[in-house]
């Protein structure tokens, strides 16, 4: 039960799992995910590809593959997002929930210029007339940093580089003022000046929006720059939980440290030595799975690692192992 003396969060995700059949059985991409996000902060969920990031993502914004299943609690700004029909959630996402692609190549339309993909989010949902959408988008891609704005409408997504792509994807996802962001690996396809551009770029509207926002991204370096705190995900679940200072700080779960031991150090990691890495492989999720997931490639694992760990709370650093 909310304590009613303290404020809603923005979102707030309780129990999420996400099961998609497969051939060989039931692959199970998101198991027993719990988070919040306030608004005005960011949450930035780490870990390795296949780990279930996107799943989430995509979960979050009622966009899973149609034989997917999930179940578990969303609430946005006290809505049960469960309860809604396809139309309220239509109207909800674009609006005050949004999100930016992993892949700014493709996620534009290719038969569309830039003005028409970004204006038609703003007529849809505001329903303002084309001078007025126009200068929405305009008024966005000058904020996103776009020079000669009003010549990109017209032109199509291939004659754009990869920075401009991606500075178009966050234009076009803020065009509603959202809530909510949801940015899955927006610096991916990169280099990294541009990497670096779009962060500062990120933090500070949402800085100026106070917009909850969700980064997803399996680079640490990205999370010491904007987290506020992080959900660090193994084999789709989330392991450990916290700020981003008591998470680099105070690794609890081993999967963490061994994420956090395979970062080189400027100054102390010698050019030409070898990097870190956690031995072993991510096990299957598909079937039933019981005990800790990291247990096979874990020093610490122990015989109580082959049953459920629980999730042990440190001031609100969460971590889900038995050790203690």
């Amino acid at each position: 039960m909310n304590d009613p003396l303290l404020p809603v969060p923005l979102l707030k995700v309780e129990g999420l799992n996400v099961d998609i059949p497969i051939p060989a059985g039931t692959l199970r991409a998101v198991r027993d995910v719990s988070f919040t996000v306030k608004r005005g902060e960011t949450l930035c969920i780490v870990g390795e590809s296949g780990c279930g990031k996107s799943m989430t993502a995509l979960a979050l914004m009622d966009l899973l593959p149609r034989r997917a299943r999930h179940s578990g609690r969303l609430c946005f700004g006290g809505r049960d997002l469960g309860s809604l029909d396809a139309a309220a959630m239509n109207a909800l996402r674009g609006d005050r929930m949004a999100m930016i692609f992993q892949e700014p190549m493709t996620a534009l339309n290719p038969a569309y210029t830039i003005g028409n993909q970004l204006e038609e989010v703003y007529r849809r949902h505001r329903k303002a007339s084309a001078e007025e959408a126009r200068a929405r988008a305009v008024h966005l891609l000058e904020k996103v940093g776009i020079a000669n704005a009003g010549q990109r409408l017209g032109q199509y997504p291939h004659q754009l580089s990869g920075g401009l792509r991606q500075r178009v994807m966050i234009a076009m996802a803020l065009m509603c003022g959202p809530d909510l962001l949801v940015a899955d690996e927006p610096t991916t396809a990169l280099d990294v000046t541009i990497q670096a551009q779009i962060l500062l770029l990120l933090r500070s509207l949402q800085r100026e929006l106070d917009m909850g926002m969700i980064l997803i991204t399996h680079d640490l370096g990205v999370v010491a720059r904007v987290a506020d705190r992080v959900a660090v995900m193994y084999a789709g679940q989330i392991v450990e939980t916290g700020t981003a200072e008591a998470i680099f700080a105070t690794p609890r779960h081993p999967y963490t440290r061994g994420l956090l031991a395979c970062i080189p150090i400027p100054g102390r990691t010698r050019p030409g030595a070898e990097l870190g890495a956690i031995p072993g492989i991510v096990p299957s999720l598909v079937g039933d799975l019981v005990g800790c997931s990291f247990r096979q490639r874990c020093d610490s694992a122990q015989g109580l690692c082959a049953s459920d760990p629980p999730v042990r709370n440190l001031a609100g650093h969460e971590y889900r192992c038995v050790l203690p």
